[in-house]
């Protein structure tokens, strides 16, 4: 059995950070007596986009994450990545509650795009620089 320790650890602190997000929408929404939407709150609409926009992310972050770190991944690097996308996905919530522009949300969305293009980079590289070290890919035959 593959055990997968950055990519469980990052799901579940994921978990607990969408939860939170979510929190944060529920407690606009009961201040302001909304139901369903934003009911033209802009500040209902700005929380709930931060919790979409974590959402929208982050199950690509996962998925990326866990098939770097099982293929090879080195840790030290993977660990360094999923920190810093925790910060950026931390941050922006909090910079989306501020007037635009603002540190926060920039380094949110600076922070997730860089990690998010580095795993990309280092997913990409696994398949096709490694290849000598590896041997002949073998499917099982059904």
């Amino acid at each position: 059995m593959i055990t997968l320790p950055i990519t469980i650890t990052m799901a579940a602190a994921a978990t607990l950070i969408n939860l939170w997000l979510g929190i944060r929408v529920s407690r606009l929404r009961r201040l302001h007596h909304v139901s369903i939407g934003d009911n033209g709150n802009p500040q209902v609409a700005t929380r709930m986009r931060a919790h979409a926009n974590f959402v929208e992310y982050t199950p690509l972050f996962l998925i990326l994450l866990g098939l770097v770190e099982a293929a090879r991944g080195s840790p030290v690097w993977l660990w360094a990545a999923a920190i810093l996308f925790v910060v950026g996905r931390l941050a922006h919530p909090f910079g989306m509650d501020r007037p635009a522009p603002n540190a926060f949300r920039l380094v949110g969305i600076v922070l997730t795009w860089l990690v998010m293009l580095g795993l990309a980079a280092y997913a990409l590289s696994i398949p096709y620089l490694d290849r000598p070290h590896r041997g002949p890919v073998t499917y099982a035959q059904s």
